[in-house]
């Protein structure tokens, strides 16, 4: 590994007397698409909370570009460059598209309970800025024609793209995501990925749990499996369809995933 960014070591997590991630190891290359696969109940998601730091683990450490993270929240996470979406997008549903990403930088001055009264035009000049940052941003998710529609009466997969125009906000050099393609119709999928490939290609680095073996065959290098909590396989897509363990545990077996 050449240059890691991220670095999962000896990671261990317990649901009372269940195992749910079993002394994982393992290090996300910066600037790489990684794709994290396995059955269900094999541990993704619950590895995906523990690194965002929805869940403090048992054991092991999250070491993000060289600063260990493990007893950090998913708000100072984020804050330190890593941002991740969920398999059900969680907008705001009676606010607007621009109204969804414009809430995701921290800090505003207007959040502050003397901010308005205060410090009226620093936060006035502060919410400008960002207001023409989220609608860079949205447009860049191809949804600028959304901008004031409630984000509660857009389709699964444009909220999917709102969902990652809002990590986007916070300029993350890690993002975490967790069945993108998931509910998202063609069009929208291939959207989805073009922006994914595009954010990569300018430096960002992606960890991407996903079902749909085409995507992650297609799109992510390498590819990392769990099965009970554990790794099962490090490699490459071609290494992936070739190893018989990880065949014999997911990928024969993907229809019913």
């Amino acid at each position: 590994m050449g240059d890691p960014i991220l670095k999962i070591e000896d990671l261990t997590y317990d649901f009372g007397s269940f195992r749910a991630i079993d002394r994982v190891s393992v290090q996300i290359e910066r600037g790489s698409i990684t794709g994290l696969i396995g059955p269900n109940g094999a541990g993704k998601t619950t590895l995906f909370n523990v690194i965002a730091g929805g869940l403090r683990p048992k054991s092991g450490r999250v070491i993000l570009d060289g600063n260990d993270v493990t007893s950090g929240v998913p708000e100072s996470l984020f804050l330190k460059g890593l941002g991740r979406t969920f398999q059900i997008p969680r907008p705001f549903a009676r606010m607007s598209v621009l109204e969804n990403v414009m809430l995701a930088p921290r800090g505003q001055r207007g959040e502050k309970l003397w901010g308005p009264f205060f410090s009226h035009g620093l936060v006035k000049k502060q919410e400008s800025t960002i207001r023409k940052r989220a609608m860079e941003v949205i447009d860049f998710m191809t949804l600028g024609q959304l901008a004031d529609h409630p984000a509660g009466k857009i389709s699964g997969g444009q909220m999917k793209l709102l969902e990652l125009a809002r990590i986007l906000m916070g300029d993350p050099q890690v993002i975490l995501l967790d069945e993108p393609a998931a509910g998202v119709n063609p069009t929208l999928a291939v959207t989805l990925i073009e922006k994914i490939k595009e954010l990569n290609h300018a430096g960002k680095t992606f960890l991407i749990i996903e079902h749909d073996m085409d995507f992650i065959m297609g799109h992510c290098n390498p590819i990392i499996a769990l099965t009970q909590g554990q790794v099962a396989f490090q490699g490459t897509p071609a290494e992936a369809q070739s190893n018989q363990v990880l065949l014999d545990a997911y990928l024969g077996a993907k229809e019913n995933a």
